[in-house]
């Protein structure tokens, strides 16, 4: 039993959610738009700012297939809210992290820094180490 595919997932105010009866699935928000078509077998519908996925078939793949998509459109309700984030953390004497004008400065032990060309529509931010 998929436990992830059971949880509904919640449509917060500022996100509107749509699923065609192909299985189109269509996520817009403050942060962009977002579209995925469901896999056979696993159907969604909206109710009350909620989304319920539910699958037709009681197979192993069905069932993967079905906690994948409940967290896939869990996914892109994030990503059209807050936008997706990845956080590092480096660890070791002398490891350090520099942003220098559009580039990310690192000093990971090699004998010479390593510059990275930051993306125009990426932000990196980076903490003061303690």
């Amino acid at each position: 039993m998929s436990r992830i595919g059971n949880k509904a997932v919640e449509i917060p105010a500022k996100v509107k959610v749509s699923i065609d009866a192909d299985g189109a699935v269509s996520v817009e928000g403050p942060k962009g738009r977002l579209n995925w078509t469901l896999p056979r077998n696993i159907k969604a519908s909206i109710e009350q700012d909620r989304v319920s996925v539910v699958r037709d078939a009681e197979t192993r793949s069905v069932k993967a297939l079905h906690g994948i998509s409940s967290s896939l459109i869990q996914k892109m309700v994030v990503g059209v809210t807050d936008g997706f984030t990845k956080q590092l953390e480096i660890e070791g004497v002398g490891f350090k992290a520099a942003v220098q004008g559009s580039n990310l400065n690192l000093n990971l032990g090699f004998s010479h820094p390593i510059l990275f060309p930051i993306p125009k529509d990426i932000t990196i931010p980076v903490a003061e180490s303690t």
